[in-house]
C-alpha cells in the first residue's frame, strides 16, 4: 500500500518525462485512488519534476534501521 510520504522508485522509464527507472522520489498527495502526486528531487533537495504516477509505476521503498549491522 501506498501512503503520503512514501519514498518511492519507479518501475519503468518514462521517456516522455526526464525520469527513468530506479529513481527516488516522495509521494506528496493522493491524487485519486491508485494516483500519486511524486515529487523528484536533485541532491540539494530542489524540485526537478512533480508527476502524477499510477501505483503500477511505484515501487515504495522500506528502510530498516533494525538490519543494519
Amino acid at each position: 500500500m501506498i501512503s503520503l510520504l512514501d519514498m518511492i522508485t519507479l518501475t519503468a522509464d518514462l521517456s516522455d518525462q526526464a525520469v527513468r527507472q530506479g529513481q527516488v522520489g516522495t509521494v506528496v498527495e493522493l491524487l485519486s485512488d491508485g494516483v500519486f502526486l511524486v515529487e523528484f528531487s536533485d541532491y540539494k533537495n530542489r524540485t526537478y519534476t512533480l508527476l502524477p504516477l499510477q501505483a503500477h509505476q511505484l515501487k515504495v521503498l522500506h528502510y530498516d534501521t533494525g538490519m543494519a549491522a
